[in-house]
C-alpha cells in the first residue's frame, strides 16, 4: 500500500498532479461502483452544486453530474474499506511530507452520457480549509473516445487524464485550475478532498 501512496506523492512533486495507476484494489474498485450504481438504482444521488453550504448554487450550464456524500454513518462495508485506506494515506502525508491534514470529505460521483463539469478550482474563496484534491475512478474498460477525460491546466501545457479504475489523482484544491470534459458513457469516481483546519 505504501508503494502506491510514495507513487502518488513522488509523481505529484515531479508535476503538480500525482496519479497511482492503482491506488485502489479491482476488487474494492468493483465494490465500491457496484455500491454507487445500486445507490443511483435507488434514486439517492443529488444533483451537484456549485459552492459550499454557504454559497450553493445549481447551474446545469456548469456541471452536470450526481454525487452522493460518503458517510462513516452509513456503515458500509466497502466505504470503510475505502476510508482506512484514505487515512493510512493521510498518516504517510503528514509523516513524509508535514501536510498537517487534519479531516477529509468523499462523495460519489456519477455523469451519465453528456454530463460535464467546466474549468475550476476545488477551494472555496470564503473557506480554505480543502488542501488537496483526490479522484479515485471506477470505470473498467474505459476505451479512448469515451470521453470524461479530468482535463488539468498549467503553465506547462494541459495534461488530460483517463478515468480508469484503479487510478487516482492527487493534486493542490487551490491552485490547479481543471475540468471534467464531455462523457459519453456513464462515468463514476470518488472525488474528495484532504482538509485542514489551520488556515
Amino acid at each position: 500500500m505504501e508503494n502506491s501512496f510514495e507513487t502518488l506523492i513522488a509523481s505529484y512533486l515531479e508535476n503538480k498532479v500525482g496519479i497511482s495507476e492503482h491506488f485502489l484494489s479491482n476488487e474494492l474498485a468493483n465494490s465500491l461502483k457496484q455500491n454507487l450504481i445500486t445507490l443511483n438504482h435507488e434514486h439517492l444521488l443529488n444533483t451537484a452544486g456549485i459552492g459550499n453550504s454557504e454559497k450553493l448554487s445549481y447551474d446545469g450550464a456548469i456541471r452536470s453530474d450526481s454525487i452522493y456524500w460518503l458517510d462513516k454513518k452509513h456503515n458500509n462495508e466497502f466505504e470503510n474499506i475505502f476510508f482506512t485506506q484514505i487515512e493510512a494515506f493521510i498518516q504517510y502525508l503528514n509523516a513524509t511530507c508535514f501536510a498537517g491534514i487534519t479531516g477529509y470529505e468523499f462523495h460519489y460521483s456519477l455523469y451519465e452520457s453528456g454530463d460535464f463539469f467546466l474549468k475550476h478550482l476545488d477551494q472555496f474563496k470564503n473557506n480554505p480549509s480543502r488542501k488537496y484534491s483526490m479522484i479515485s475512478y471506477l470505470n473498467s474498460n474505459w476505451q479512448e473516445g469515451d470521453g470524461g477525460e479530468l482535463m488539468i491546466h498549467q503553465m506547462e501545457g494541459n495534461q488530460k487524464i483517463s478515468p480508469i479504475q484503479g487510478k487516482t489523482i492527487f493534486f493542490k484544491s487551490d491552485e490547479l485550475l481543471h475540468e471534467v470534459l464531455v462523457t459519453q458513457k456513464t462515468r463514476m469516481s470518488i472525488t474528495g478532498w484532504l482538509k485542514s483546519d489551520r488556515y
